[in-house]
C-alpha cells in the first residue's frame, strides 16, 4: 500500500490550525489532520468531516483529465491526531508506510511534543485547581474519611461502549485481572524501532501485535487514580488485527465481543511471545493448581483456569432408552428467558410472577424434549430419534459468567427481550445444579457478584452498554468515560444481560438465593 499524496504544508502551522480547527461542527472530538494541507477536521466516526473534505477536493478533478501531477496534490491520507494512525480514503484503509524523506514521522513527533507540552500545562493546572478547591468531584466521604475515587473511565472510540463495558468488567475480576498485571511487558520491536512508540495498524501483519500485551497494558492503566479517561485505541487496533468480526465502528454484541476476547487470550497464552510460553507462570502460581483447571482447545492457561467449567450433556433415545452423556467445556453459560416472563419489563410490574436468575437456570437443566429438528442419531436404532436432553454441571468454575440471551431471531429481525431477571448480590446457589452435589463442600457452590454488563436501548446493532462492578466493597457504574460511585440497591434494578459472579472463599452469614 503506498501513499497516492504528496505530503505538504509547514509542520510548524499544524499548532495553528488544531486551535481553528472545529469551527465548522464544533467537535471536539477525534482531530484528524490532513497531511496534504494540515487542515484539521473531526474524525470518520463524529461527523465526518474529513472526509467530506477528501470529497471536496475531487469535485475540481471531474471536468478535468487527471494528471499525474493533479492526483498527487489530492487530500487523500489525513492523521488521527490521538493515536497518530495514519489514514487512506482513496485505499480506505489505514496505511504503515512512510514518505522517502520521513515526513510522516515528523508530522507524528510534532503531534507528540505539542501533546506532551499540553499534557505538562495540563497536569500543572490541575495541580493548583487540587490545592484551591475545597471540594473535589473524585473525592468521596468513607467511615468519616476522604479518599480518593480511583476509578478510570475508558474513552468510546465510536460505538466501543461494547468493549469498554466487557474490559471495566474483567478489570475487576481481581485474580483474573492481577494475573495480567504481574506479566512482564513484552518487547515486540528491535533495532532502529526499540524504544519507540508503536503505531497499529490493520496494515501491520499479525506478528507484530500482541493482544495478551496490549491487554495488560489496558488493565495496568485502570485502578491507578487517573482523573483523565484512558484510551484503548492500541487494544482496539489489536482487535481489528487479529478479530475481522469487530473492525469498523458499527455497535457490536458485547458477549459475542467477550468470548473473542477469551478464546483469543487463551490462544496466545498457550502459545506464547517471542518463544516464551505465559502458561509457565500460570503453573507457578499456587493458587491456581491442576485440580482447578479446565482445559479447552489445549493446554489451560488463566482464561480455563478462572473461567472454566465443565457440563455433563446427557440424551436419551424415547424409543429404546439408551443413553447417552458428553462432557463439554465451558467458559460461560448462556441461559434463555423463560417465554412465560416475556412481557414482564420492568421489577415493579405487577402483571405476573417476577423473573429470577433461578427460572432461568432451572430452565437451562431441566429435562427437555428435543423437536422435530433437533432428533437425536442414536447407535442402537441406526436412525434419528426423539429423545430427551439434560444438562448437569459437573464442575463449577471459579468465576461464573452467566450470559442472558436477550436478543432472538423472529422472522427477519433480531429482537430484544427487555424483561427484568431478578438476580442476587450474595450468595448464589448452584448446588443443585451439580452432577455430584455430595462432593463439594458447604461453601464451594456460593458465589457473589462482581459485575454487571447492561444493555440499554432496543436491538443488538444499536443502543449502549454500560457495567456495574464492585470494587473493595463499593459498587461503581462505567459508562464509557465517566465513572461514578452507586449503591446497591440501583444495581439491584437493572436489566442485567452479562452477569460475572466470583467463588465465595469465606464463610459469611448472607442469604442464599
Amino acid at each position: 500500500m503506498c501513499y497516492t499524496t504528496v505530503i505538504s504544508g509547514p509542520i510548524h502551522l499544524t499548532l495553528f490550525f488544531l486551535f481553528k480547527s472545529f469551527i465548522v461542527c464544533r467537535s471536539n472530538k477525534s482531530p484528524w489532520v490532513c497531511l496534504t494541507c494540515s487542515s484539521v477536521h473531526c474524525g470518520r466516526y463524529v461527523n465526518g468531516h474529513a472526509k467530506k473534505h477528501y470529497e471536496d477536493a475531487q469535485i475540481p478533478m471531474t471536468n478535468h483529465k487527471k494528471t499525474e501531477k493533479q492526483d498527487k496534490v489530492q487530500h487523500t491520507v489525513c492523521m488521527d491526531c490521538s493515536s497518530y494512525s495514519t489514514y487512506c480514503y482513496r485505499c480506505d484503509d489505514f496505511v504503515v508506510n512512510d514518505t522517502k524523506l520521513g515526513l510522516v514521522q515528523k508530522v507524528r513527533e510534532h503531534l507528540q511534543n505539542l501533546e506532551n507540552s499540553a499534557f505538562t500545562s495540563d497536569r500543572h493546572r490541575k495541580r493548583k485547581l487540587l490545592e484551591n478547591s475545597s471540594l473535589n468531584s473524585k473525592l468521596l466521604k468513607v467511615n468519616g474519611s476522604t479518599t480518593a475515587l480511583c476509578a478510570t473511565g475508558l474513552r468510546n472510540l465510536g460505538n466501543t461502549c461494547f468493549m469498554n463495558a466487557i474490559l471495566q468488567s474483567l478489570s475487576n475480576i481481581q485474580q483474573f485481572c492481577c494475573y495480567f498485571k504481574e506479566l512482564p511487558a513484552v518487547e515486540l520491536r528491535n533495532g532502529k524501532t526499540a524504544g519507540r512508540r508503536t503505531y497499529h495498524t490493520r496494515s501491520q501483519g499479525d506478528n507484530n501485535v500482541s493482544l495478551v500485551e496490549e491487554f495488560r497494558k489496558t488493565l495496568c492503566a485502570l485502578w491507578q487514580g487517573s482523573q483523565t479517561a484512558f484510551s484503548p485505541e492500541s487494544l482496539f487496533y489489536v482487535v481489528w488485527k487479529i478479530m475481522p468480526n469487530f473492525r469498523g465502528y458499527q455497535q457490536q454484541d458485547a458477549h459475542e465481543f467477550m468470548r473473542y476476547l477469551l478464546d483469543h487470550l487463551h490462544l496466545e497464552l498457550q502459545g506464547g511471545f517471542n518463544g516464551v510460553s505465559r502458561s509457565v507462570i500460570l503453573q507457578e502460581n499456587s493458587s491456581l493448581s491442576a485440580s482447578n483447571k479446565c482445559c479447552i482447545n489445549g493446554a489451560s492457561t488463566v482464561v480455563t483456569a478462572i473461567f472454566g467449567g465443565i457440563l455433563q450433556n446427557e440424551v436419551n433415545c424415547l424409543i429404546c432408552g439408551t443413553e447417552s452423556r458428553k462432557f463439554d467445556p465451558f467458559l460461560d453459560l448462556s441461559l434463555d428467558i423463560p417465554s412465560q416472563f416475556r412481557n414482564k419489563r420492568t421489577k415493579n410490574q405487577v402483571n405476573g410472577p417476577m423473573c429470577t436468575l433461578r427460572d432461568c437456570l432451572r430452565s437451562f437443566t431441566d429435562l427437555e424434549e428435543l423437536d422435530e429438528t433437533e432428533l437425536y442419531m442414536c447407535h442402537k436404532c441406526k436412525k434419528k430419534q426423539k429423545s430427551t436432553k439434560k444438562f448437569w454441571i459437573q464442575k463449577l468454575p471459579k468465576v461464573l459468567c452467566l450470559h442472558l440471551k436477550r436478543f432472538h431471531w423472529t422472522a427477519y429481525l433480531r429482537n430484544k427481550v427487555d424483561t427484568y431477571v431478578e438476580f442476587p448480590l450474595r450468595g448464589l446457589d448452584m448446588k443443585c445444579y451439580l452432577l455430584e452435589p455430595e462432593n463439594s463442600g458447604p461453601e464451594s457452590c456460593l458465589y457473589d457478584l462482581a459485575a454487571v454488563v447492561v444493555h440499554h436501548g432496543s436491538g443488538v446493532g444499536s443502543g449502549h452498554y454500560t457495567a456495574y462492578a464492585a470494587h473493595e466493597g463499593r459498587w461503581f457504574h462505567f459508562n464509557d468515560s465517566t465513572v461514578t460511585l452507586t449503591d446497591e440497591e440501583t444495581v439491584v434494578k437493572a436489566k442485567a444481560y452479562i452477569l460475572f459472579y466470583v467463588e465465595r472463599q469465606a464463610k459469611s452469614g448472607s442469604d442464599k438465593l
